[in-house]
C-alpha cells in the first residue's frame, strides 16, 4: 500500500521527442551586393559614421534571409546604438595611443587600466550581441560575469604561456564553455558537456598538419627563395612577383590550419551543446570543404580587388547554414509561448537603451 502511495505521488517523466529541422539561406549575391556598395560609399563620404548604420543593414540582411522551421531570425540592433559604441572605442583607444605617447608613465597606468575593463567589455560586447538577435519573437541573451572572463580570457591564457602553452588547449576548451553556458534564449540556457581530450587532439592534427606544410612550403620557399635571389638583382617587377607570392603561400599555410581547427572543435561543440527543453545541434564542417571555401574566396577577393566580398559572405553564409543541423522539441510551441510569457518587455525595453555595442567591427 505504502509503495502504491509513492509511486503515484512520484512525479511523471516525461520523455521528449525531438525532430530535425533545417536551416535555409535565402539571400543572394546579387541583392547584398547593391547594400554592400551603398554602405561602403556612404561609410567614406561621413568618414566612417555611416559604419554603424552599415553594420545594422548587413546584419538584418543576413538574419531576416535565414530561416529555421519557417521562421527567420531578426537583428534588432539601432544604429546609434553601434555608434555610441564605437565612440566609446574610439576615444578610449584614441586616449590609450596619445597617453602612450606624450606620457609613458601614464601610458601604463592605462594599460593596466584597460586590462582590468577588458572583462566588462566581453561581456558587454557578448551581452549586446546576443540581445540584439531575435528568433520567433524571443531574445537571446548573455549571462556571464566580468569576473569569469577574466580568469577565462585574461589570467588562463598567460598561465598558459609558463606552462609552454602545454595548457593552452584546456584554456581555449574553457573559453568554448564560458560562452556557451552563459548564452540565454529567453529564459532556456544553454549547456555543453564538452572535455579537453578533443580539443588536446586538435591541437595535436594541427600540429601534424603545420609540420607537413612547413616541409612542403619550406622546400617551395627554397626554391623561390633561389630565383628570388636573381630576381632582384635583375628585374624589380619579378622580385615583386616574388614577394607576392611567398605572402600567397604564408597566407596559404594559416588559412589550412585554421580550417582544420575549426572543423573539428565546431563539430564537436554543437554535438555536445543542448538548449534545455528545446533543441540539440549538430554540425558537419569538413577540413577539405572549408578550406576550398575560405582560399577560393581569398582568390576571389584578390582577383576583384575586393569587389567579391559581398558573393564570399553569401557563400560562406550558405556553407555554415547548410552544414548546421538542429533538432527541434515535438511540442516545441509550448514551450516558446512559456519563454514570451516569462521574458518582461521591460527588460527588452532597457536593454535597447543601456547596451551599446563596444566592439569595433
Amino acid at each position: 500500500m505504502e509503495s502504491t502511495i509513492a509511486q503515484g505521488d512520484a512525479a511523471p517523466v516525461v520523455n521528449k521527442t525531438y525532430q530535425p529541422k533545417a536551416f535555409h539561406f535565402h539571400g543572394k549575391a546579387g541583392e547584398f551586393f547593391k547594400i554592400w556598395v551603398v554602405n561602403v560609399v556612404l561609410s567614406i563620404l561621413t568618414l566612417g559614421i555611416y559604419s554603424a548604420w552599415a553594420k545594422v543593414r548587413t546584419n538584418r540582411y543576413f538574419f531576416s534571409h535565414t530561416e529555421l522551421d519557417g521562421h527567420r531570425f531578426s537583428y534588432l540592433a539601432q544604429p546609434l546604438q553601434i555608434l555610441k559604441g564605437r565612440i566609446i572605442a574610439v576615444v578610449l583607444f584614441g586616449g590609450f595611443y596619445l597617453l602612450n605617447l606624450f606620457a609613458p608613465v601614464a601610458g601604463l597606468v592605462a594599460s593596466l587600466l584597460f586590462l582590468v575593463l577588458m572583462p566588462f567589455l566581453i561581456c558587454a560586447s557578448m551581452r549586446f550581441n546576443m540581445r540584439m538577435t531575435s528568433y520567433r519573437n524571443v531574445r537571446f541573451d548573455f549571462k556571464g560575469s566580468p569576473w569569469d572572463a577574466a580568469i577565462n580570457f585574461i589570467l588562463l591564457p598567460v598561465a598558459s604561456v609558463f606552462t609552454l602553452y602545454l595548457l593552452l588547449p584546456w584554456v581555449l576548451k574553457r573559453m568554448d564553455k564560458f560562452i556557451v553556458d552563459n548564452t540565454r534564449y529567453g529564459n532556456k540556457a544553454f549547456n555543453t558537456k564538452i572535455t579537453s581530450g578533443t580539443y588536446y587532439m586538435a591541437a595535436l592534427a594541427t600540429i601534424g598538419l603545420t609540420l607537413g606544410l612547413m616541409l612542403f612550403f619550406g622546400v617551395m620557399m627554397a626554391i623561390i627563395g633561389g630565383v628570388g635571389a636573381e630576381a632582384f638583382q635583375q628585374d624589380g617587377a619579378t622580385s615583386a612577383l616574388v614577394t607576392i607570392v611567398t605572402m600567397g603561400i604564408y597566407l596559404l599555410f594559416f588559412t589550412f590550419i585554421q580550417a582544420l581547427y575549426k572543423s573539428i572543435i565546431r563539430n564537436y561543440l554543437f554535438e555536445n551543446t543542448e538548449l534545455d527543453d528545446v533543441a540539440t545541434f549538430a554540425s558537419s564542417f569538413q577540413f577539405s570543404s572549408l578550406a576550398w571555401l575560405q582560399i577560393s574566396n581569398i582568390v576571389a577577393l584578390v582577383c576583384t580587388l575586393g569587389f567579391a566580398y559581398p558573393w564570399t559572405k553569401v557563400r560562406t553564409a550558405n556553407y555554415t547554414v547548410n552544414n548546421t543541423q538542429i533538432n527541434i522539441c515535438d511540442d516545441i510551441q509550448p514551450v516558446i509561448d512559456t519563454i514570451v510569457e516569462e521574458t518582461s518587455a521591460l527588460g527588452d525595453e532597457v536593454a535597447n537603451v543601456f547596451d551599446v555595442d563596444v566592439a569595433l567591427t
